[in-house]
């Protein structure tokens, strides 16, 4: 209240360093309803204006006489609009000696938004003070729209680029929090009913809510979730919403922006708490909605992309041969390795086979080019007709000749690696059909190895090959076999990651289990394809 017990209205800056001038331009702003805080200099101004800037106490306006001793009030007005937390305060400039057209640009031209010319009748003088202050304020409201819509589209892009329903998750429990300047969580339920919740990073770094709290999230999302179409906005009290999600062990209402994918099988949920920390406002909310709609969208085809991958790694495992079923026979010892690809990466067509011919042993590694279903399902195809061809026909060459042709005809489109192996285990005689594969490493007891000189086209182009190689393994040496799963790092020459991966074999401990193992613990971490890996010696 000011001192004759009327509401204070505005809060003005006055800026005159005449005392006299200053306390009439107090007195006059006093009587309209202002709260004034009087500075006699630029300096004094600055400074008092750091002292509430730390204080968060910004006067509304400031007043500012273009005459001061220190610096011209055209200066005053280009420092504080130079700070960018100063920026915003608007400046009305004042004199009381001859004001021209001049004058006036330079106060707009340093950033003021209006000249005053004294004196002036005290209506004047209030209402030019009023306007000042509601351009200023509808520039500021502006501004954060322009900002919060900027935020929002920021959000969204790094929603739309994640690269799993966890990522999308994170991401959006992120932005939420940014837009709304709240705690946040984020749900996305799929079609199989897995919960995948993220919280924003500003949470306390305590324990997260139980798995008990996790199922009742989800049983309610998919209550509210019946027959639902487009954003649905709706509040659920604590403690019907479980505590922790937004602090740490407290309970809080929890304001929710709910949408379905548009196949109607899964639900995305931003979560904003609404009881402790200010309530949601109506623009937020808008955000939010949008916000819950474009995460939804890009919810859709990661959740169906899982459902795919759980199909083709059941598809792979279930036609791949188990260590334990692989096929017996005297002489030789056999060791596979088979590791998926993170969950980030799509499914690979990567696979090995051990089939007992009547000429010795055949082994192959392949890899059917590119990641999805369909690489997956022709990999399949290729082991069926590999076990098919072998039943009277055991020439490595042949067999991948045979391929060739399968895949031409049955997929023209598609293309393949694949390294067959013909060992006799009698005599140790190996030979060798490569297309397109890493070449098999041979490990010499000499702690030596070499790759075999074994090349050949891929499969599916029809070009011609050439005779298979030809080596003699000793009891003491050891064979690997791979998929480049297991050592292509993007940005590097596949030469130098092979070279890499026969540094190693070198100096692995004897023995088969010990050689792959060492091979996953040096590069199999993580990785972006497949990795097949067979090993055998004589014995």
């Amino acid at each position: 209240m000011d001192v004759n017990g009327k509401r204070s209205d505005l809060t003005l800056l006055v800026v005159n360093e005449g005392a006299g001038g200053r306390n009439a331009m107090g007195a006059l702003l006093r009587r309209a309803g202002h709260q004034v805080v009087p500075a006699a200099s630029g300096r004094e101004a600055l400074a008092e204006l750091d002292v509430r800037l730390s204080r968060g106490t910004l006067p509304d306006v400031a007043l500012v006489d273009v005459d001061l001793l220190d610096m011209s009030g055209f200066e005053l007005c280009r420092r504080l609009k130079a700070r960018p937390h100063l920026a915003g305060l608007p400046v009305v400039h004042f004199s009381a000696g001859t004001v021209d057209a001049g004058d006036r640009c330079r106060g707009l031209d340093a950033g003021g938004e209006a000249y005053l010319a004294l004196p002036a009748e005290p209506e004047e003088i209030d209402a030019v003070v009023r306007a000042a202050v509601r351009a200023a304020r509808l520039r500021a409201d502006d501004q954060a729209v322009a900002r919060r819509l900027t935020l929002l589209s920021e959000t969204i892009a790094t929603v739309q680029a994640a690269r799993s329903p966890q990522e999308l998750a994170d991401a959006a429990a992120h932005g939420t929090a940014r837009l709304t300047g709240t705690p946040a969580a984020v749900f996305v339920l799929g079609p199989d009913d897995e919960l995948y919740r993220a919280t924003s990073r500003d949470r306390t770094a305590l324990a997260p809510p139980d798995e008990g709290a996790h199922r009742a999230v989800a049983g309610l999302l998919r209550r509210l979730g019946r027959g639902q179409a487009g954003v649905q906005i709706t509040t659920v009290p604590a403690p019907v919403w479980p505590a922790g999600f937004f602090r740490p062990g407290v309970e809080h209402d929890a304001r929710l922006a709910l949408v379905p994918t548009q196949d109607g099988r899964a639900s995305v949920c931003l979560a904003l708490p609404t009881r402790g920390v200010r309530r949601v406002n109506p623009e937020d909310e808008a955000l939010v909605a949008r916000l819950a709609q474009a995460t939804a969208l890009a919810a859709e085809p990661l959740l169906m992309y899982q459902v795919e991958r759980h199909v083709a790694l059941t598809l792979q495992h279930s036609f791949l041969p188990q260590p334990h079923r692989l096929p017996e026979l005297p002489g030789i010892d056999v060791v596979v390795r088979y590791v998926p690809a993170s969950r980030q990466t799509e499914i690979g067509g990567d696979f090995y086979a051990a089939l007992r011919t009547r000429d010795g042993m055949l082994t192959a590694v392949g890899d059917v080019v590119g990641h999805s279903l369909e690489a997956a399902t022709v990999m399949v195809e290729i082991r069926h007709a590999l076990r098919a061809y072998c039943v009277d026909e055991s020439d490595p060459a042949v067999l991948a000749e045979r391929l060739d042709r399968m895949l031409q005809h049955y997929h023209p489109d598609v293309t393949a690696t694949v390294c067959l192996v013909l060992i006799d285990p009698g005599t140790g005689r190996t030979r060798i059909a490569n297309a397109g594969h890493i070449p098999p490493l041979i490990i010499r007891d000499t702690r030596s190895a070499d790759y075999a000189k074994a090349t050949g086209p891929l499969l599916g182009l029809g070009l011609p090959r050439p005779a298979p190689a030809e080596l003699f393994l000793e009891p003491t040496d050891r064979l690997l076999m791979v998929t480049d799963g297991l050592i292509e790092t993007r940005g590097t020459d596949l030469a130098i990651s092979m070279e890499h991966l026969r540094a190693a074999a070198t100096g692995a401990l004897p023995g088969l289990d010990a050689l792959c193992d060492t091979l996953l613990d040096c590069f199999g971490h993580a990785p972006d394809d497949d990795i097949a890996m067979l090993a055998l010696r004589l014995v």
